[in-house]
């Protein structure tokens, strides 16, 4: 699944940028609590940015599933809703982005989940 292993790159690619942005632009703009959150967030994107790239090599070890299809899909929805909502929440101090935060966690389990069961699946 070429298009996985793009996407991985692609946000691992963003998710370097975005730490580095943060260490050195935010860091003496923004309070320590909202650098936590930013961080946190940087940590979940580059981790699902790895995760990606192993949905889009997997076929290589297991058949292909719908279940490993949507794995990255969710995957990719996690970066977006988690991630996303972290940075947004960190920069501009609106709480109310807290709120989306949890969609994309779960966004991330579903994944996770669907990677476990494509292995099932495929032994």
């Amino acid at each position: 699944m070429p298009v996985f292993v793009f996407l991985g790159a692609l946000l691992g690619l963003f998710g370097v940028g975005l730490g580095a942005f943060g260490a050195h632009v935010l860091k003496p703009r923004i309070g320590m609590e909202a650098l936590a959150v930013y961080q946190t967030g940087v940590q979940y994107h580059l981790v699902h940015a790895l995760a990606l790239l192993v949905v889009g090599l997997l076929p290589r070890l297991l058949p292909m599933t719908v279940h490993l299809r949507l794995a990255g899909w969710f995957f990719l929805a996690g970066v977006v809703l988690f991630s996303g909502s972290l940075y947004l929440l960190a920069v501009s101090g609106q709480r109310w982005l807290g709120a989306i935060t949890p969609f994309g966690g779960l966004a991330f389990l579903v994944g996770w989940a669907l990677i476990a069961v494509a292995a099932l699946k495929g032994s």
